[in-house]
């Protein structure tokens, strides 16, 4: 049996066009997966429900404080601390009020993930307490609204 191997290399430019065509669109739809999983590994829009995370935390090492006992910590000490923002300072600052004193908090937009919280909830905010020549602190790495009995 005799083999044409000409057919494979002989292609209209029409052919040969949409073939590469089909090809580019291949590794550009590849591509664009593959950022959009990881921009989704970062928070915002993903179709899948994924619970893993890149910035994983062991929550269970923060210890819930006061205000007024967070000011008095050392610097990136883990902190657990409940109470109510009562207002947004300015870009990711925050007041956060508890029964003994009030605090800065520092909140990024994909910590609040999707919750709206008012000044009359109670939350629960994990974080690191921050000191500097500014003053004292909180860089929160998750809030959680929390229902008072």
């Amino acid at each position: 049996m005799k083999t044409n191997h000409t057919f494979f290399f002989r292609k209209s430019p029409k052919q040969i066009l949409a073939t590469a065509l089909c090809v580019s669109g291949l590794m550009l739809g590849g591509t664009l997966l593959a950022n959009n999983v990881a921009w989704a590994a970062d928070g915002g829009f993903s179709e899948r429900n994924t619970q893993a995370s890149k910035h994983s935390h062991n929550f269970a090492d923060y210890a819930l404080s006061t205000v007024a006992e967070a000011k008095a910590m050392r610097d990136d000490t883990k902190v657990m601390l409940r109470g109510q923002i009562i207002q947004h300072v300015d870009g990711n600052n925050y007041l956060l009020r508890d029964a003994t004193d009030t605090i800065r908090v520092k909140i990024k937009d994909r910590k609040w993930q999707g919750q709206v919280v008012t000044p009359e909830d109670v939350v629960e905010l994990y974080g690191e307490v921050d000191k500097d020549r500014k003053g004292v602190e909180i860089d929160v790495d998750r809030i959680a609204k929390i229902t008072v009995k």
